[in-house]
């Protein structure tokens, strides 16, 4: 987003704050809003998920004590228009239907908008065009078992990606060697254009806007300050984190312009499954075969546990097959809460009997008078 669109959002009254806010109460605010509005907390709710952009856009710019104050000019003039007084200053009506305009304040704007030096005061400073730039956000996939995503883990992510450059780290000035003040612009980053009235003014293009000259390059990055290069980044996982849900690594992304904050980095999770165990939100899920006479006279069965004991369910008499039985307390544990083991029981029908099996069923048959199925034609 440019500075232009600036002036068409207010992000304090996004983020729900005074113009004033302290640093410390930005950041909670944000926290708060950011967590209301997370993806991961509202799936499948766009309304949501672009509430979320809104908020973290505000603070992106709100965070940054540069991009702030910028934002707070532009809000300032941009919201009076700058557009009273006569050209002169004088203050009164001027011209046909009264129209008239400050060209103090508007010189102000356009050195605002086109990178410094409008009017008195305002000479020495660059302009936002030519300030520190963040950083590119990145995204990347982290795999991990069934057992690290339910237990939490400390890993490492790899990517290639833009980097400050090893070498001259970040400066693009060989070693030994310093960037000087540009000789054309004093340093300014921007030149001056005196138009009567008004002052406008361009980036500097003996240094590209950047106020500084490279006089010796440094040969790895041939001056750019950034390289592209493998490179491990150490993230911790919590405990119960979900397949496809999106870790934000503040300051990991790729690194800023002109001394501009480094993007963040998106790890997204990818979870394995397992050979016995599956996950319904914070519930893990498993199926136990038990015997046809465990299923009629009832037993006790042990079921294993993600955590390794296992536990003891008993089964009462006349349980049918794919009754759920919930273990409290063995399901995964996150922040918010730990869930419970859900079992759930499969009579198994042997495919295979032995001549004592086939007896004692024969018997079992011939000793049953009904069927169950005598209620569909019970009603005939």
């Amino acid at each position: 987003m440019s500075q232009h669109d600036w002036l068409e959002k207010d992000f304090y009254k996004t983020l729900g704050v005074s113009d004033d806010v302290s640093e410390k109460d930005l950041t909670k605010a944000y926290r708060k809003l950011a967590r209301k509005y997370h993806p991961d907390a509202n799936p499948n709710d766009t309304s949501a998920e672009e509430k979320f952009k809104e908020v973290s856009e505000a603070y992106d710019v709100l965070s940054n004590t540069e991009t702030r104050e910028e934002y707070d000019q532009l809000r300032k003039y941009g919201a009076t228009g700058g557009f009273s007084g006569n050209p002169f200053g004088g203050g009164g009506p001027a011209g046909a239907g009264g129209f008239s305009f400050d060209t103090g304040n508007l010189s102000d704007i356009l050195g605002d908008l086109f990178g410094g030096g409008g009017g008195g005061g305002r000479r020495g400073r660059p302009g936002p065009g030519t300030g520190p730039r963040r950083g590119d956000d990145l995204e990347a996939e982290l795999t991990l078992s069934f057992e690290e995503a339910v237990k939490g883990v400390t890993t490492s992510v790899h990517l290639t990606s833009d980097a400050a450059c090893g070498t001259c780290h970040g400066s693009g000035s060989a070693p030994g060697s310093v960037p000087q003040l540009c000789p054309q612009c004093d340093g300014r980053g921007v030149l001056d254009d005196d138009q009567g009235f008004f002052s406008l003014s361009q980036p500097c293009p003996g240094c590209s806007g950047r106020g500084r000259v490279i006089t010796e390059p440094c040969a790895a990055c041939r001056g750019s300050g950034i390289e592209r290069k493998p490179r491990q980044v150490k993230v911790r996982i919590p405990a119960g984190v979900k397949d496809g849900q999106r870790i934000r690594l503040k300051g990991r992304g790729a690194p800023g312009r002109n001394n501009g904050s480094a993007g963040d980095l998106y790890v997204i999770v990818r979870v394995g499954a397992h050979n016995l165990f599956a996950r319904t939100g914070n519930n893990l899920t498993i199926d136990v075969p038990i015997t046809f006479a465990e299923a009629t006279l009832g037993a006790k069965v042990k079921v294993p546990t993600l955590d390794g004991p296992t536990v003891t369910l008993k089964i009462p008499p006349a349980t049918p097959s794919g009754k759920t039985f919930r273990v409290k307390g063995k399901g995964v544990q996150s922040t918010k809460k730990t869930g419970d083991l859900l079992v759930t029981v499969v009579v198994d029908v042997p495919s295979r009997l032995t001549d004592e099996q086939r007896t004692a069923v024969e018997a079992l048959a011939a000793a049953t008078s009904t069927s169950p199925r005598d209620h569909l034609t019970g009603a005939a």
